[in-house]
């Protein structure tokens, strides 16, 4: 395990896909699409949840994250890159999986938004009944 290898892991939320490389780093760098943390999340909800991560690791390590991340809202982006960041730390180090597992990282929320059927107004909201 050389300093210029990347470890890769993939994540998915709602409509969004990231893919997450990570190396290790004298200081902690976040880019996402090419653009820092901080000027892509607008929220800071957004950008703790993702430093959150690093942060439950038992040993204190920096690293160098780039994040290329396609469709959804910036919530569901947010937790696909919070997903695969947590799989790219479990194949850097198998070590981390028990930690990152506790804290519920590993686990993918698969909900996605129920599809419109015809005849309805939204995917379940139908019509007014009439009985005259």
């Amino acid at each position: 395990m050389g300093i210029c290898s990347w470890f890769y892991g993939t994540g998915r939320r709602k409509r969004s896909t990231a893919r997450v490389f990570i190396r290790e780093n004298i200081k902690n760098e976040m880019l996402v699409n090419g653009i820092r943390l901080n000027d892509y999340f607008t929220r800071h909800k957004h950008i703790e949840m993702l430093r959150q991560v690093i942060q439950q690791l038992p040993t204190k390590r920096s690293f160098l994250l780039k994040a290329t991340v396609k469709g959804g809202g910036k919530s569901g982006q947010a937790d696909s890159i919070r997903l695969g960041l947590s799989r790219a730390l479990v194949s850097f180090s198998p070590a981390f999986k028990q930690t990152l597992a506790k804290q519920g990282y590993l686990t993918r929320d698969s909900r996605e938004v129920e599809r419109k059927k015809c005849g309805l107004h939204k995917a379940r909201k139908q019509k007014q009944f009439s009985k005259r």
